[in-house]
């Protein structure tokens, strides 16, 4: 996926207040950017480092840009949530993910029980519910997600085992926006009772796939499936 416009460089200050960024841009300039990202940031956060912001001309908006991406370790790691839920839909709608292809309808934001689900499709033979995570929490070589307590997902993960339960097709996909990571797994340290729920769920037969992006500034896109490691 091309980004629609181009991105600006800066510098990152420092992220405060979970949802906003001072950066520094090149031409000098210090603004303050919106950060989507409500988690801790933990290993995608370090002050100096290089990032891009869009640019936003909604007279509404406090803030001017949003936060896009951050260079750690030469590597870029995105950092705007919206972008896993548009990558996800587009893959599924042009089957571009082998384990949801063959989907003949695919709808956003779908509701199942008391629980909004990211991607509904369906077919003549099935229907399934997919929920989307960001992930960008790095330890070693894995990737983690969460990078800090979600009853939200917690409560996901409940539903997403009651649509398998009533015969349809559930999935927790996982989009890892980084490409410094070989496989992915729950991060039992932050949240233990979400841990402790995902490998119910896949013991209930809820599907879990992690997908790898990569992003440069001008792009991003899914490039491989890692492998889920939950013990």
């Amino acid at each position: 996926m091309n980004f629609p416009q181009s991105l600006v460089r800066g510098i990152l200050i420092k992220r405060y207040k979970r949802f906003l960024a001072d950066v520094k841009l090149d031409n000098g300039e210090v603004v303050v950017a919106h950060c989507t990202n409500s988690g801790s940031m933990t290993s995608c956060i370090e002050e100096g480092a290089e990032v891009y912001l869009t640019p936003v001309n909604d007279p509404k908006r406090k803030t001017r840009f949003t936060w896009k991406m951050i260079k750690i370790n030469e590597k870029w790691v995105g950092v705007n949530t919206s972008w896993p839920n548009v990558l996800a839909f587009n893959a599924i709608n042009e089957n571009a993910i082998d384990k949801l292809s063959g989907y003949t309808k695919v709808k956003r934001e779908v509701t199942f029980n008391d629980s909004r689900f990211d991607i509904y499709c369906d077919n003549n033979q099935e229907k399934c519910f997919v929920e989307v995570k960001n992930v960008t929490m790095k330890v070693g070589e894995m990737a983690l997600f969460p990078d800090a307590i979600t009853t939200r997902g917690q409560k996901h993960l409940k539903t997403l085992m009651e649509v398998k339960k009533n015969g349809y097709r559930a999935v927790m996909l996982y989009i890892i926006q980084r490409t410094d990571v070989s496989g992915f797994g729950p991060a039992k340290l932050i949240d233990n009772n979400y841990a402790r729920l995902l490998v119910e769920a896949f013991q209930n037969g809820v599907e879990i796939i992690a997908i790898q992006a990569k992003l440069t500034p001008n792009s991003i896109e899914l490039v491989k499936e890692l492998p889920v490691l939950l013990d």
